[in-house]
């Protein structure tokens, strides 16, 4: 509504790195607006060392703050677990073009 993000919600299983990371997520952007959102997306993609979309490591932006977030940056660590932490985080984008 008025270009933020008023309500969201979601449902889903999977292991405790995914929900942790939706649930946080979550928290980070309701009430936020949308272009704040999608710049916390990028930032979260960089802390997990996902590439931009040109393949380029994303430079962080200093001024987008992570908060509680930056806890995960532990699953970087487990390049087979990055996917668990970013699935929430691509469905919002996908929700986002939806919208």
């Amino acid at each position: 509504a008025d270009g933020a993000i008023s309500t969201l919600g979601w449902e889903g299983q999977g292991c405790s790195i995914s929900q942790s990371s939706a649930s946080m997520m979550s928290q980070a952007i309701k009430g936020k607006p949308v272009t704040e959102v999608r710049a916390l997306v990028r930032r979260f993609k960089g802390l997990m060392s996902i590439p931009d979309e040109d393949g380029n490591p994303i430079e962080p932006d200093p001024s987008v703050k992570l908060g509680d977030l930056e806890a995960l940056q532990g699953v970087v660590k487990f390049p087979v677990r990055i996917k668990c932490a970013t699935l929430s985080w691509n469905t919002l984008l996908d929700a986002l073009a939806q919208a």
